[in-house]
Order: structure tokens, then C-alpha cells, then sequence
């Protein structure tokens, strides 16, 4: 369908004759005429009178296709009346993966980030940082995530923070697989007050393994004297938790005779 086509369909759905046409454009009927048998055409001003008369675009008038849409574009928005409470400042990356913005930040009161990279009052992301973070990484003041976390209460693999619970837990109060804080509790546990199913070392210790602290009960109890444990003491300890920590990885036998010599210190 060429122009002299789509301008006499366009005429004909309206119900307009060529000289009513004509006019509304204030052109002759022959003018319009001669549009519609292709013998002329309308100059540009009685094109976009006729586009914007008949709710059409110049490209489809003229060459039958719509103009191409622009890309989606990156979205900020920022709104701040001096209040705090009604701070809102928000970035979300035109770049997706999987649908989700690479990059949101939402910030504000009761604000919600959803992205890869999720930065806001509550972030769900792969690496989440706000108040409330859920994801792989995770960073906030309540934080949940599947490797590391860190938070006034966290929980996840690697488990840092006021109440860390975690595979690998370090915190003031601390479960886990490993437990390191004041007060800690896991089949190995360091700290303050350590709780422990093979290995506990701390000022006071209990475990059903090995116990080793300043008060310590378990099947096998070390105490640690007010001077500290002597040489041959120390060796003792140190031999004690290898073999109450067969099959444990490395790192965790070094940590616990860590914490046996801070004891003394």
C-alpha cells in the first residue's frame, strides 16, 4: 500500500468525501484528488495536517511503518522536600540479566531494591546491601544470604555479626558448624562462653569432646591457670585438640590453639 492508498483508506474510514477534505485542509477538492490518484502530493505542512487529523504518524503516512521505540531508559529518580522520612533517592541500570536490573538502588523509607547489585532499605540481590539484605552476598541490619553475611543479625554460610548463624559463625552470640564469639555454640566453639559438641575453648568451656578454659568441663578438660599454661602444658593442648579435631579442616585446629594462647595472654 503506497500514500495515494493509505490517505483514501484513511478518508474512507473517517466518512469524509474529498471536498470535506479539502476543506478542512483548506486545499481545492482537486487537490485532493490528484493526491489520491497519485498524480501530486501534499508539501509538508498539509502532511502533518493530515497526520495529525487522521491520529497517524508522518512515517505511516508517508512510508507505512511506525518509528522504531527508543530504548528503556535508565531511571532516576531522586525527591527530597528537607524531610528525612521523605528522602527517596532511586538509579536502576537500563542493562538487565534475566529480566533483573544489573544495578537498583532504592533508597528511602520502606524502600525496596531488587537487582543483581541491590542497595536499599530492603535489598534482594547477589550482592545485597540495606537494613534488611537477602542474596548470595549480603551486608545489613538484618542479613540472610547463601555464602557471606554480615549484620547486626545475620545468617549464612560465612556468618558475621551481633547474632551470626552459620556454617561459619563469628559473632557476640554465635551458632554454627564453627562458632567463634562471647558467647558460642557449634561442634567447634570459641569465645567467651563456648558451648561445644567435639571442641570448646574459652574463658568457660564445655564440650562433650574437649573442653579447655579457665572452667571447663567435658569427657577431656584442660584449665588454663590464672599464669597460663607452661610450655609442656601448652603442647599438651595443642596435641589434645589435633586429635579431638581429626577430619576438621586445618584452619579450624589453628583458630582453636589460637584462642588456647589468648587465653594465656
Amino acid at each position: 500500500m503506497d500514500f495515494r492508498e493509505r490517505l483514501f483508506e484513511l478518508r474512507r474510514q473517517t466518512g469524509l468525501s474529498q471536498e470535506e477534505l479539502a476543506s478542512l485542509l483548506g486545499v481545492t477538492r482537486q487537490a485532493v484528488q490528484k493526491w489520491e490518484a497519485g498524480t501530486s502530493r501534499p508539501d509538508m505542512d498539509n502532511l502533518v495536517s493530515l497526520a495529525e487529523y487522521f491520529k497517524v504518524s508522518l512515517d505511516y503516512l508517508v512510508k507505512g511503518t511506525e518509528p522504531t521505540p527508543p530504548p528503556a531508559p535508565t531511571i532516576v529518580n531522586n525527591y527530597y522536600d528537607g524531610h528525612p522520612e521523605h528522602f527517596h533517592y532511586e538509579y536502576k541500570s537500563k542493562r538487565t540479566l534475566f529480566g533483573i536490573p544489573l544495578v537498583h538502588i532504592n533508597l528511602g523509607r520502606n524502600r525496596w531494591a531488587r537487582g543483581i547489585i541491590a542497595i536499599g532499605s530492603i535489598a534482594t540481590g547477589v550482592v545485597a546491601l540495606g537494613g534488611v539484605a537477602f542474596g548470595l552476598l549480603t551486608l545489613g541490619g538484618v542479613s540472610i544470604g547463601l555464602l557471606l553475611t554480615l549484620g547486626a543479625v545475620s545468617l549464612g554460610t560465612v556468618s558475621i555479626g551481633g547474632l551470626a548463624v552459620g556454617l561459619l559463625a563469628w559473632g557476640g552470640v554465635a551458632l554454627g558448624w564453627l562458632a567463634v564469639g562471647g558467647v558460642s555454640l557449634g561442634v567447634y566453639a570459641a569465645g567467651g562462653v563456648t558451648v561445644a559438641s567435639k571442641v570448646a575453648v574459652g574463658g568457660a568451656a564445655a564440650a562433650q569432646q574437649l573442653a579447655i578454659g579457665v572452667d571447663a568441663e567435658g569427657a577431656q578438660t584442660i584449665l588454663i591457670p590464672m599464669e597460663g599454661l607452661k610450655d609442656a602444658a601448652l603442647a599438651e593442648a595443642h596435641a589434645a585438640i589435633d586429635a579431638a579435631c581429626q577430619g576438621a579442616p586445618g584452619f579450624v585446629t589453628r583458630l582453636l590453639k589460637f584462642f588456647v594462647w589468648a587465653e594465656m595472654t
